[in-house]
């Protein structure tokens, strides 16, 4: 649940100060991709904070479960970062996919040994939500990094005209 507070919540607070404060310089891919930068950040910090829960995460013939969980909040702090440039928002999404597809199985054990993390202590009811949250994220993650691109590209604009969320010169 604090994941989709965090991207809603940022999301909604861009979206205010963008309308209200800023006149619309910012694009809505720009305002999905720093929303998701916020969760990356908040996660990524997580997991060199919250480690434990995360090693029981996993199966246990797992080796190297500690870096493995320190390699994965590394990748979440990097793409990020990586979601605030148009330079770089493609291959981020493309690779924030594959690995939201990666980590789901993680998610899974996780419930079905009702380690002690909001909602896997549901067991396999948590499932329910979290699948779907999963696909939800890789949709955002697709939406807001490549789709919303595409269709200002379609538009006969490569670039917004001195927009804010970019690489402008």
């Amino acid at each position: 649940m604090v994941p989709l507070i965090i991207l809603f919540g940022t999301l909604g607070v861009l979206w205010l100060v963008n309308k209200f404060l800023l006149g619309g310089r910012l694009t809505i891919s720009f305002m999905g991709r720093v929303a998701m930068s916020a969760m990356l950040l908040l996660a990524g910090i997580a997991h060199f904070v919250y480690y434990e829960p995360m090693v029981a995460m996993m199966p246990d013939s797992v080796p190297w479960k500690l870096e493995i969980v320190y390699f994965t909040g590394v990748c979440e702090l990097l793409a990020a970062v990586g979601l605030l440039w148009d330079r770089t928002a493609k291959l981020t999404t493309v690779m924030l996919i594959i690995f939201f597809v990666a980590i789901l199985p993680a998610n899974i054990m996780g419930s079905l040994k009702g380690v002690n993390i909001p909602g896997a202590e549901y067991g396999a009811w948590y499932l329910i939500f979290r699948v779907p949250l999963q696909i939800f994220f890789i949709w955002w993650v697709y939406y807001f990094g490549i789709s919303q691109n595409r269709a200002r590209q379609r538009s006969g604009r490569s670039r917004p005209p001195r927009r804010c969320g970019g690489d402008d010169p």
